[in-house]
């Protein structure tokens, strides 16, 4: 049976269900979350849904700061807020294809070579990444993954000394020790060890938690911090020569956040236990989530649809060369007012008025518009746009990101990392990735498309500046130059990325914006628009990406900036009409409408809004959502994130008893003092010690109003 697993066609024999696929694979239910066909699975729904040939299944591991096992004091089995959500292919990819090299003595960064093995040892989160970096470093370089996270807070207490300045008391987790006492064997008799986790706050953290364990096997070794955006080669030798020591204000952002998701978790499960059920979960981010989705469901429960007509004019011009090619025009207004139509009735006195009337073109207003590009993506427009295009999950498409990221198999190019680090908030773009795209650029349009000077974009309020935008490594490595190298989604979502980051560095679009106004009679004025591209600019990026990619059977994005980027709003084409010209009325339709609700958030919708509330950071909005689904709090139907009964009920007893914890405006605020935290503008303890005093009181108010 050929089955598409995370994106890869694989072959699974004797297998009828989702269940005997984990089996097959060897993979822990419980430490997994399942996506079929686009719809999550509960796990108790495994075993009763049946695998079909050409089934897509998603499976999407947890790692990061905690683990899905579950424990008395988190519940059952999901990631904590704040830590990172992966699906990793569970069998082995598909072999790229690659060219037959005679081995070669790989040269060093400082150019020196070693006799005697190497004698530095490098540490990176995964095993592609080492694989990748591996082929840059010369032979004094030894690489191993960690694995992620090695230490944590226990599993079996709360594990933070909340008297003694909220200590916290950290441990080897379970599933890292055998890679510690690998990577402390490894370590022994290095001179040096450079840590090279991912150049973000959690990177730097796991960068922390490596050092302590270093420096206990190993403490004559030089422990270094080494950081790249990109895993190119030239990135990543340029950052073994420029080492650095370990930023504590990164870490200490880290570890407050860490800290707080363990209290709010460790609190307030316990309560939900006792009023609804055991293995329930409540934290940080995710309750913020969960009561957005909640509040939008009660609003669409409790909308009442307003009826209201519109009329629509079928017309045409009389005049050659464009005699009988028709176009619609809307009643726009009757004499100086909108035209009050709510009953079938009004509209029909008004429809068989104007049936008698003459039409003639009133005023043709045309008008030039500059459609400026927009910046190359931030984590959160990339997981919005690769739904709204691709239909790609936000978990898919980090997923699919982290794997451009850490290295690809180009054949005789070797092992490259594609794309920049796919975590970030900046709009940033490194000078000489903007010059190599001006002469990318220049070559292939010309330089009437190129700006005067590099385009900068502003980032938004708190945006991590020191990172860039997630963009090709290597703009000349064009999609198609690759496609063989890549599975259907990473060329999809590569696609997406070049086309991009390619379009921020072309010059605006210049379309001329087309008004008609068309009189009936005396006094009812109708209206039709349209738009006609005079120079196609950062267009040109585009072109074609529509009817490449059908991720989306709508055939529309869902996103206007998207569209209107793509020229998916390209309004329909116009007759060339004067003013004073008679037109031909072919039909005039009384139409009925009804007002509607608001949408259901989805993917997209819902990292948008988060981001634009400041709840959560780029790698908190993925983790967020699939940590929703896992608990059964949301469900997912047709793409639109649905709460359960379950999740209802949770939301509204937190919302009650927890109102600050929940509230939007005081994640956001605390979100703002761990990036203050950060800047080195705050102290971590006092924030904490800020935040526990109120919180504390609450929860000992609660404890007695929810007994149950």
């Amino acid at each position: 049976m050929n089955l598409y697993i995370n994106g890869e066609q694989q072959t699974i024999g004797d297998i009828a269900t989702l269940n005997d696929l984990l089996a097959r694979l060897q993979i822990n239910p419980e430490s997994v979350v399942i996506e079929h066909n686009e719809t999550v699975i509960s796990r108790k729904d495994l075993a009763g849904i049946s695998v079909a040939e050409g089934d897509k299944i998603e499976i999407v591991h947890f790692v990061g700061g905690g683990s899905p096992e579950a424990d008395e004091h988190s519940g059952s089995a999901a990631p904590a807020d704040g830590e990172a959500a992966s699906a990793a292919p569970p069998v082995p990819a598909k072999p790229k294809k690659a060219a037959v090299k005679k081995q070669k003595t790989k040269a060093q960064p400082d150019g020196k070579r070693s006799g005697s093995g190497p004698s530095n040892l490098v540490v990176v989160e995964s095993p592609a990444k080492a694989k990748t970096i591996n082929k840059f470093l010369g032979a004094e370089y030894h690489v191993e993954a960690s694995m992620g996270h090695v230490r944590d807070l226990p599993k079996s207490k709360m594990g933070v000394d909340i008297a003694n300045n909220f200590e916290p008391h950290y441990i080897v987790t379970k599933k890292a020790a055998k890679t510690v006492k690998h990577l402390k064997g490894i370590a022994k008799g290095k001179e040096k060890i450079y840590l090279a986790p991912d150049p973000d706050r959690e990177g730097e953290a796991i960068s922390w938690h490596l050092s302590h364990i270093f420096k206990e096997a190993c403490p004559d070794a030089a422990i270094s911090r080494v950081e790249f955006n990109e895993i190119t080669k030239e990135a990543v030798r340029d950052a073994f020569r420029h080492p650095r020591e370990i930023a504590q204000n990164l870490v200490d952002a880290q570890q407050a956040r860490r800290i707080l998701d363990r209290i709010v978790g460790y609190e307030l499960s316990p309560l939900l236990w006792r009023k609804v059920g055991r293995g329930l979960s409540a934290g940080r981010v995710q309750s913020v989530a969960l009561r957005l989705i909640v509040e939008r469901e009660k609003e669409i429960k409790d909308f009442v649809p307003v009826e209201y007509w519109s009329i629509e004019a079928k017309l045409s011009s009389e005049q050659e060369p464009n005699a009988g090619k028709t176009f619609i025009a809307k009643l726009d207004k009757i004499g100086e007012e909108k035209p009050a139509m709510n009953h079938r009735e009004v509209t029909e006195a008004i429809r068989q008025e104007i049936l008698s009337l003459p039409f003639k073109v009133n005023q043709v207003d045309r008008k030039e518009r500059i459609r400026k590009p927009q910046p190359p993506y931030t984590t959160s427009k990339l997981q919005q746009e690769a739904y709204n295009r691709l239909r790609f999950p936000a978990a898919k498409t980090m997923r699919v990101a982290q794997g451009l990221y850490e290295g690809v198999d180009l054949g005789s190019e070797g092992t490259v990392g594609l794309i920049t680090y796919m975590r970030t908030d900046s709009v940033n773009v490194a000078a000489s990735a903007q010059k190599e795209t001006a002469d990318y650029l220049r070559a292939k349009f010309g330089n009437d498309y190129l700006p005067e000077t590099p385009p900068v974009y502003k980032s938004r309020k708190g945006a991590q500046e020191a990172h860039e935008a997630i963009r090709p490594s290597g703009v000349l490595r064009d999609p198609e130059s690759i496609r063989s190298f890549l599975n259907d989604d990473e060329f999809k979502l590569y696609d997406l990325i070049w086309r991009k980051f390619l379009a921020s560095q072309m010059v605006p679009a210049v379309d001329e914006n087309i008004s008609v106004s068309i009189l009936a009679g005396d006094k009812y004025f109708f209206k039709t628009t349209g738009r006609r591209n005079i120079f196609p600019g950062f267009d040109l990026a585009f072109t074609g990406f529509k009817a490449e990619h059908s991720g989306n059977p709508n055939g529309k994005n869902g996103d206007k900036e998207a569209e209107e980027e793509d020229g998916a709003l390209e309004a329909g084409e116009l007759p060339q009409l004067t003013a004073g010209e008679i037109l031909k009325l072919h039909e005039l339709l009384g139409l009925q409408h009804f007002t509607k609700p608001p949408s259901r958030y989805n993917d997209a919708s819902l990292v948008k809004v988060l981001e634009e509330k400041g709840i959560g950071r780029p790698s908190t909005y993925a983790p967020t959502i699939y940590t929703l689904l896992y608990r059964e709090y949301v469900t997912r139907k047709g793409g639109a994130l649905i709460p359960s009964e379950l999740g209802e009920i949770v939301a509204d007893l937190l919302v009650k008893h927890f109102p600050k914890v929940v509230d939007a405006l005081f994640t956001a605020r605390m979100e703002e003092e761990l990036d203050k935290i950060e800047d080195g503008e705050l102290d971590w303890v006092t924030v904490l010690k800020d935040f526990y005093g109120p919180f504390e009181a609450d929860v000992a108010v609660a404890k007695d109003e929810m007994k149950s």
